[in-house]
């Protein structure tokens, strides 16, 4: 059966007005204690504010703490939760301007692990004029985690060999064909019930992305700042977001890289909209699908020599690619022999290209390969000779704990009963043979015990913040769709969009002097760049 070309259709984020403002006037006193409207009547005296000595022993240049914070922010002064912090001080500590903290997104990606990576990207003038902190959320790395799995210790490597145990078996990638999804389905809910009767620190009801925000705002006091300078990439602006919206009067400036549509993935802009699966709603099916045609068109005019799966043009590449899949859908491939052999069935096969598509660039720093990557890759698996059938590759990743508590807890999801296959067949129907990777994820979360759903902020998300925010994009960005950037600018009462008319997964991964440029501005003097602004990337892919 011929293979349809795998352009995704134009995704359209519809610009928003600020109906909600007037009624917003009478909950500000409580959304400025980081509290709901709903929380009215639990309103409670300020948390204590941490006191920091950055005294633990850390990687050369940074310095490291642990902060306690409220378990509940219903009750202060009760049960408190540890978060990890790593530091780097400014290089010019007579002209410091203050703390920008940095968060990488996941949601699951240690603060403390992704900050020293990071700090090396950023321009030089940030390095100088600001601390620049990373934290592990509550509920992630080395800040307090949920307890899943009964052990004598309680120690995390007791929960991932528990997590492991019970996970370890299913496909990588995603499931493919009833057994195997079965299998997912019920792996994923006796992974929910084990956290719900096993969490002894009550820590499952309070991991919602409106609690983090809390935590970064008694954060923001511990190191000093009146108000808050942030960084977030990828999920990361999700938190921002919600920052700006639980606290709008103590923005001082907060850059948003790549930005997930706020409304599209907490509740869905339309009820059609909620009963999809929350990477359907934002669009990251289209993203990639749309990433991964441009990946083929560019890697064929570059011919061999610039990109490995080149056939010689785009349209001879583009039938390269579709004998692949169609190859991948009669069996699985095995790329090496021997100890180095790996097995890659569809699913496995298509997951990969997924996450080679988030640099497009070579980045130093986190050593990636750029679209050579991909390419090189994909070739392999075309050069593999026929073998005899081999096992399935099998295994989650680990920490799933760790990213379902925020992910499950932050947004509206289909019910265990609604059939994920039909959602899996509408995505490769509208995105090609990325698209069932991107319902998978969130199926995790139809039986997680989301009890951190009280504490979960889902709007409005217009409040006008003391400062402007600016929201930086990829117009080719693989996982949150330029689209949604823009619609998080339009949504926010003073957002600024800054576009670069480039390819992978943020901005600050794939770098762009011109727009580093003005975020430097941005965050040293408040300067934003004028609207409509379009910067180009520092290198194409494959040039």
């Amino acid at each position: 059966m011929p293979r349809p070309r795998l352009t995704a259709p134009r995704l359209t984020a519809p610009r928003l007005t600020a109906p909600l403002r007037a009624a917003a006037a009478t909950a500000a006193g409580l959304l400025l204690a980081g509290l709901t409207p709903a929380a009215a009547s639990a309103a409670a005296p300020a948390p204590p504010v941490p006191a920091l000595t950055w005294s633990k022993p850390c990687a050369p240049g940074f310095q490291c703490d642990t902060a306690q914070v409220p378990l509940d922010y219903r009750d202060p002064h009760g049960r408190t939760v540890d978060l990890a912090l790593i530091r780097r001080p400014a290089d010019d500590q007579a002209h410091r301007i203050g703390t920008l903290f940095y968060n990488p997104g996941g949601p699951g990606i240690p603060g403390t692990t992704a900050l020293p990576a990071a700090a090396m990207l950023l321009p030089a003038q940030l390095r100088q004029r600001f601390d620049l902190v990373g934290f592990d959320p509550r509920g992630i790395g080395a800040s307090t985690t949920l307890n899943c799995f009964p052990d004598r210790t309680g120690d995390q490597d007791g929960q991932e060999a528990g997590e492991q145990a019970l996970l370890g078996g299913l496909p990588a990638g995603y499931p493919i064909g009833a057994a195997q999804q079965s299998q997912w389905a019920d792996a994923y809910a006796r992974l929910g019930r084990q956290c719900a009767e096993n969490d002894r620190t009550g820590l499952l009801a309070h991991l919602s992305t409106a609690d983090v925000a809390r935590d970064l705002d008694l954060l923001r006091q511990a190191v000093g700042d009146r108000r808050l300078s942030y960084l977030g990439t990828s999920y990361g602006t999700y938190l921002g977001a919600t920052y700006a919206n639980l606290f709008p009067g103590r923005v001082r400036a907060m850059i948003l890289d790549s930005a997930v549509d706020p409304v599209a993935w907490s509740t869905g802009r339309t009820p059609a909209d909620a009963a999809l699966p929350p990477f359907l709603r934002a669009g990251s099916d289209l993203a990639s699908a749309r990433s991964l045609d441009t990946f083929l068109d560019r890697c064929g005019a570059a011919a061999p020599a610039g990109c490995a799966f080149s056939a010689g043009s785009p349209e001879a590449t583009r039938a390269k690619y579709a004998a692949l899949m169609d190859r991948l859908e009669r069996g699985p491939i095995t790329v090496g022999t021997g100890p180095q052999a790996v097995t890659y069935d569809e699913a496995a096969a298509v997951t990969t290209v997924s996450q080679l598509l988030y640099g497009a660039q070579p980045v130093a720093a986190f050593g990636a390969p750029g679209w050579a990557g991909p390419g090189g890759w994909l070739q392999s698996l075309w050069t593999a000779p026929d073998t005899p059938a081999a096992p399935l590759p099998t295994g989650a990743p680990a920490h799933q704990t760790q990213v379902l508590g925020t992910l499950c807890a932050d947004t509206v999801n289909p019910p265990a009963g609604a059939d994920h296959s039909a959602f899996a067949d509408l995505a490769r129907d509208r995105s090609g043979e990325l698209g069932p990777s991107w319902v998978w994820p969130t199926q995790r979360c139809a039986d997680w015990p989301a009890e951190a759903a009280r504490d979960r902020y889902d709007g409005p998300w217009d409040r006008r913040t003391a400062a402007p925010v600016l929201v930086v994009a990829n117009t080719g960005d693989p996982v949150w769709p330029y689209e949604g950037s823009r619609a998080l600018a339009d949504t926010l009462a003073r957002g600024r969009l800054l576009t670069v008319d480039g390819d992978g997964h943020t901005v600050l991964g794939n770098p762009s002097a011109c727009a580093a440029g003005y975020e430097e501005r941005y965050l040293v003097d408040g300067t934003l760049p004028p609207r409509g602004q379009v910067c180009a990337p520092d290198r194409r892919p494959f040039q």
